[in-house]
């Protein structure tokens, strides 16, 4: 049912890419005591790829949907947890910066799939 397919898809690997750099994010962080905010950072980054998996096994198009659009909304909730990790000063600039453009590939193309999906079948 799904319009991804596993073994070749961008989503899946950058989002499961995303996610290996957000385990080793936490884990520095985790170092410096930081543990509220590393723990929100590492629960939303890394459910992006799981809800991205969860979307190639939907049972419909509307759930592909669906599913796309909870990663989507976790991509934009791990941005926030990145500018507040950044100017609360437990992430450094160059840090930032990899991972807020990592994220931000992810959304554009959450965004699109999304797009495309909803467009080719007429959906709202």
């Amino acid at each position: 049912m799904s319009e991804i397919q596993e073994s070749n898809s961008i989503i899946v690997t950058k989002s499961y890419s995303f996610a290996i750099d957000v385990v080793m994010l936490y884990k520095k962080l985790v170092e410096k005591n930081e543990f509220i905010l590393s723990k929100q950072l590492l629960r939303c980054g890394t459910s992006i790829g799981a809800n991205v998996n969860e979307a190639i096994s939907a049972e419909s198009k509307k759930d592909f949907v669906h599913k796309l659009g909870i990663a989507l909304k976790e991509a934009r909730e791990t941005v926030y947890w990145l500018k507040l990790l950044k100017d609360s000063n437990y992430l450094i600039q160059d840090a930032f910066e990899m991972n807020i453009s990592k994220c931000s590939e992810l959304i554009k193309i959450l965004s699109s799939i999304i797009l495309t999906t909803k467009q080719r079948y007429s959906m709202n």
